[in-house]
C-alpha cells in the first residue's frame, strides 16, 4: 500500500462486478444441478475467485470482457477450479448449457445482482470521507439499473457503463470519460477492480492509481496494491486521513 498516495485520493472509481456485486451463485448452482453437476455455493464462489487470473490473462490478449465467447471462457475457467472439476468435454457442455440460460444481452443485471458483504457500508464510509464514488464498469448497458435495484445507486455519484459510452476497459477512454464527467484528476483518483488486465492496466493508462481486489490470495505479485475487499479499501483510505 506504500505505493499509493492514499492521503491524496479524492475520487474512487469502482468496477461493478466482483467489486460491488457478484453473480447470483445460488442460481448458477441450481442450473448446474439441472445439467447434472451438483455444486455447493461456497465451492462455486471460491472457484470463481480462483479463476480471475486466468480470465485476466485472456483479457490481456483480447482486450474484451463482454460477449458470448468471454462468458463461455469465464464459466469454463470457474468449472476447472472446482474441487471435483469436470473434464474438458463435460466442462464445455456445462458452459454451453449455462450460457443458454444465464446470458441475456442487455439484462446481465439479472445475473450480477448479489450485493457483496460490506459494500453498502464501505460506500457510506467513502462518502463520509468526502470521496467521489464513480462506477466504471464493462457491462451491457444494464449496470446502472442493476445497481439501482440492488439499492447501491444512491450511494454513488455516477455510473459509466462501457456499452453506453462505447469503450471497454482496458481502453483508457472509458476512464477519460469518467474523469471528464466527474471533474476528477487522475493523480488523485484510485480505481478499484478485480481483473488486472482490465482494471489496473486501464486505470494506469489513464494516469489513475489502481488497486486489485484479491479476496483469497489467488493473484501472484502483479506489481500493484492488493486488498481483499471494499471494506479493507475503506479502512486503508480512512487510516491515511
Amino acid at each position: 500500500m506504500k505505493s499509493l498516495p492514499l492521503d491524496q485520493i479524492e475520487t474512487v472509481f469502482l468496477d461493478a462486478g466482483n467489486t460491488l456485486v457478484s453473480i447470483d451463485f445460488a442460481w448458477v448452482a441450481r442450473e448446474l444441478g439441472a445439467l447434472g453437476l451438483q455444486v455447493a455455493v461456497p465451492a462455486l464462489r471460491r472457484a470463481e475467485a480462483a479463476a480471475r487470473p486466468a480470465v485476466s490473462a485472456r483479457v490481456a490478449v483480447t482486450e474484451r470482457t463482454e460477449g458470448s465467447s468471454s462468458f463461455s471462457f469465464y464459466i469454463r475457467a470457474v468449472l476447472e477450479r472446482l474441487p471435483q472439476a469436470p473434464d474438458a468435454a463435460e466442462g464445455e457442455r456445462l458452459a454451453r448449457g449455462l450460457e443458454r440460460v444465464l446470458v441475456n444481452p442487455g439484462n446481465s443485471d439479472r445475473l450480477w445482482c448479489e450485493v457483496m458483504p460490506g459494500v453498502p457500508e464501505a460506500l457510506e464510509r467513502f462518502r463520509a470521507l468526502g470521496l467521489q464514488r464513480i462506477v466504471v464498469s464493462n457491462a451491457d448497458g444494464s449496470v446502472e439499473r442493476g445497481l439501482t435495484t440492488a439499492g447501491l445507486r444512491l450511494l454513488l455519484d455516477d455510473v459509466v457503463d462501457s456499452q453506453v459510452v462505447g469503450f471497454e476497459k482496458p481502453d483508457r477512454r472509458i476512464f477519460d470519460i469518467a474523469l471528464e464527467r466527474s471533474g476528477a484528476r487522475p493523480e488523485t483518483t484510485l480505481h478499484v477492480g478485480d481483473l488486472y488486465a482490465a482494471d489496473v492496466v486501464g486505470a494506469r493508462a489513464a494516469g489513475c492509481h489502481a488497486l486489485l481486489l484479491d479476496p483469497w490470495g489467488d493473484w501472484p505479485d502483479m506489481g500493484c496494491a492488493k486488498l481483499p475487499d471494499l471494506s479493507a479499501v475503506a479502512d486503508a483510505l480512512a487510516g491515511a486521513r
